[in-house]
């Protein structure tokens, strides 16, 4: 799938995200500004940086409308929703305060995605495939790239 997010003019307060899947389908949302790095290209960090099948953006990839599942998702009171969908929220949400406070604090880091996973009653994922930190630096790099676009440009991610 081809992830194309786009900034919009100077006094919007959200840009956009294209979900374009491989068979030329797609979705949209909208992305709230923030300061740093929008959450949906968070998810993109994580689950392209992470063995997840059942994440934000594989769903959307396999044809669910990004909309019902970013509700299904964000709805903590849905304890029926994928452990890997819970863990993938948990770990971005937990990454995106890292990126808030400038600094990768482990500890905190794996409180957040702990506490994300607790909340849902779903196991904390077990990070044995790469050091959190990576991802930080991923998202980071990632950011960089997204601060440096002009309004109305573009940045083109391929999900696989």
């Amino acid at each position: 799938m081809k992830l194309i997010a786009q900034k919009r003019g100077k006094n919007e307060k959200y840009d956009r995200l294209r979900y374009v899947r491989m068979d030329g389908s797609e979705t949209s949302s909208e992305m709230p500004r923030q300061g740093i790095l929008p959450h949906d290209l968070v998810h993109y960090v994580v689950e392209s940086g992470l063995p997840l099948q059942h994440g934000f953006l594989s769903l959307v990839a396999s044809g669910a409308d990004a909309g019902f599942v970013m509700e299904a998702i964000h709805d903590k009171t849905n304890l029926q929703v994928e452990i890997e969908a819970v863990q993938t929220e948990a770990i971005v949400e937990a990454l995106q305060s890292q990126l808030w406070s400038g600094v990768f604090d482990i500890d905190a880091f794996l409180d957040g995605v702990r506490g994300a996973c607790e909340t849902r009653q779903k196991p904390v994922y077990a990070f044995a495939e790469i050091d959190p930190e990576a991802l930080y630096h991923r998202a980071i790099e990632l950011n960089r790239q997204w601060m440096l676009l002009e309004n109305y440009q573009s940045l083109e991610l391929d999900f696989p």
